[in-house]
């Protein structure tokens, strides 16, 4: 049995585990530089994002998360950001994605943003003919852009 909830204090450590096996899923291991402390303080005390997490009923291990937070459009007003959604290997075919989705979905919806967004990688397969099933737009027209800092220095 899975339990699903939202993420509270405590769930960072795992949470940034299942990010590092997402970061090696989409072959950047080593482009994580997030910590569990700003995570902890990102979702508890800025609350800048959220999580939804899935865990195992018997042991409570967290085997699946979703990450989220709110953006804005000059065209539609606040929206929902679906930043990632990670289940772990052994677990992603019992549907725990697709709950994962539909809560997050739900939120959007309570929160009657006009829109929720997401990214998927051109190569990742089986994640876009997720998003299709779910009657997802997935656009060819726009291009990511993006800059790095690097405030090591």
């Amino acid at each position: 049995m899975i339990i699903y909830r939202d993420a509270k204090p405590g769930d960072e450590q795992t949470i940034h585990q299942l990010i590092n096996q997402l970061a090696v899923f989409e072959l950047e291991p080593s482009a994580v530089i997030n910590t569990p402390e700003a995570l902890h303080r990102h979702l508890f005390i800025d609350k800048i994002c959220f999580a939804i997490v899935a865990e195992k009923e018997d042991d409570q291990e967290i085997i699946a998360f979703a990450l989220y937070y709110y953006s804005y459009s000059t065209w539609k007003g606040v929206c929902l950001y679906l930043e990632d959604i990670y289940v772990q290997e052994s677990y992603r075919k019992f549907q725990i994605g697709q709950t994962l989705f539909d809560r997050v979905v739900a939120e959007a919806k309570k929160n009657k943003v006009p829109r929720m967004d997401w990214q998927v990688l051109n190569w990742n397969h089986p994640a876009i003919n997720f998003y299709k099933k779910n009657n997802a737009e997935l656009s060819d027209q726009w291009l990511n852009g993006r800059l790095f800092f690097d405030y090591s220095i």
